[in-house]
């Protein structure tokens, strides 16, 4: 629908349900409309510049993008530059001295780019903003409207994005010249995919990797994505998945952008089933063979709701998405279904043993949610932990080394008689200082004078110092 529009210059709002292929809905247009290097015309524009900018809100989604792109041009010979943060810059700083004609990048770093007039986007004859209300969401709005200043005012802008919030309409309506609005479904149908089998269940959180377990050994469990609202929360829950056995790596900020596309890489070549991901991957990124997305947690709004679910049944295929609601979340979740206008008003409640689980899931009878035995605890044989001494020795108790034995000689003097025995001796008078917080020379007289304490004459004696 947007490809006649677009290939004639024009300006275009498209909104569609996510999965239904805006990337190549700009893609095409933009790739067509550029100037191929082996065009003649080539050697009149400005050497280098590029020709078409397209902004995309996350790391990933830019990768994906000019992934696409890269392929769709494989034979124009268009060059296609991937711009974003968490890698050094001279990799893209010698890329763009070299030439680009098509630059795919995130808000941030086409910013510093440009800041360091490594990136000049006068020449600009395209700009789409991909995913512009997840930008919204993250705060990009600001960036994005200098972005569009750098532009020249005769550009073509193309706007995608599953939903279309006021503040995007806004922009749209300052920076785009009487854009054509497309939508690709009729106005009463959901911006959810209708392929897309939807399971609410009411769980406690301790018992959500047990039943997250369960559902990866289901008769059509494929590949999974769990979507978790906390980076710390993705880590553990990936983490507790591996250690039931089960091929789980993480995805969310704190990673290193290396390690985040690693991830998503094996992720895509079937080399991990499970990825525990953060909303950093809840925005047009296309995997094939999702077959699930759980959402450990209630997301927090409609629309991140419809993002996360949409990352299953893409092009035309079924999925199921299933959805944990703790108790404190259940009136999230119905603020979610009203909006929605979905029929899970009362979320059932469900635990790892629930009859409904295994039928509703096609979860085979008797199926439990780890595949390999857990890690035996490693102990100390008794000796080992003694020390050098045989027995119940008192490093045992306090930690080890010499101060065990005069912690036990301590306790030993003051638990028995004032009557002191003259093999106890030293000990005793070693206890002192510490019984009586004083530091005492030690010698003779303080010997004599702590075993004469408890003799008849004793007293009398070990009163006189502290009547002084």
């Amino acid at each position: 629908m947007t490809l006649s529009v677009a290939l004639m210059g024009t300006d275009l709002i498209g909104q569609a349900r996510t999965g239904t292929g805006k990337t190549l809905a700009f893609g095409i247009p933009v790739l067509q409309r550029s100037v191929s290097p082996t065009d003649p015309a080539y050697a009149d524009l400005p050497q280098g510049k590029p020709q078409a900018l397209i902004v995309a809100p996350t790391r990933e989604l830019a990768l994906q993008v000019s992934s696409d792109l890269s392929i769709a041009s494989k034979d124009t010979g268009l060059r296609v530059l991937t711009v974003y943060g968490g890698v050094g810059y001279d990799t893209q700083l010698d890329a763009l001295q070299t030439g680009v004609d098509i630059v795919v990048g995130t808000p941030g770093r086409l910013i510093d780019l440009a800041n360091r007039r490594a990136l000049d986007l006068s020449h600009v004859h395209a700009l789409v903003l991909d995913e512009a209300d997840e930008m919204l969401d993250l705060g990009f709005l600001p960036d994005v409207e200098r972005i569009l200043r750098m532009t020249p005012e005769t550009r073509q802008t193309m706007l995608f994005s599953a939903t279309m919030p006021s503040a995007i309409v806004s922009l749209a309506r300052i920076h785009m010249r009487h854009p054509m609005n497309i939508r690709a479904e009729s106005s009463y149908d959901t911006s959810m995919v209708p392929a897309t089998a939807q399971f609410i269940y009411q769980a406690h959180d301790l018992d959500k990797p047990e039943i997250i377990g369960r559902i990866l050994q289901a008769e059509d469990a494929e590949k999974i994505i769990v979507f978790t609202r906390t980076k710390r929360q993705s880590q553990r829950i990936a983490d507790d998945l591996a250690e039931r056995g089960f091929s789980a790596s993480p995805l969310h900020g704190d990673m290193a952008q290396v390690a985040r596309e690693k991830a998503l890489t094996k992720f895509r070549e079937d080399k991990i089933r499970v990825l525990v991901a953060t909303d950093v991957a809840a925005r047009g990124i296309d995997v094939r063979g999702v077959s699930h997305v759980i959402n450990y947690t209630c997301p927090e709004d409609d629309k991140t709701y419809v993002h996360r679910i949409g990352r299953t049944g893409r092009a035309g295929a079924s999925g199921i998405a299933i959805t944990f609601v703790d108790w404190a979340d259940l009136h999230r979740w119905k603020m979610i279904n009203k909006a929605l206008d979905l029929p899970f008003d009362e979320p059932q409640e469900t635990y790892s043993t629930s009859e409904h689980l295994f039928h509703d899931q096609g979860i085979p009878a008797g199926t439990k949610g780890r595949i390999v035995d857990p890690a035996p605890v490693e102990r100390k044989p008794r000796e080992d932990r003694g020390g050098d001494r045989g027995g119940r020795s008192g490093g045992d108790r306090s930690g080890g080394g010499d101060r065990p034995a005069r912690n036990r000689d301590r306790n030993r003097t003051r638990t028995r008689s004032g009557e002191a025995v003259a093999g106890d001796a030293p000990a005793a008078a070693s206890a002192a200082p510490a019984a009586d917080g004083e530091s005492r020379p030690s010698g003779s007289r303080n010997r004599n004078r702590r075993r004469r304490s408890g003799g008849s004459g004793g007293g009398a004696a070990e009163k006189a110092p502290a009547a002084e």
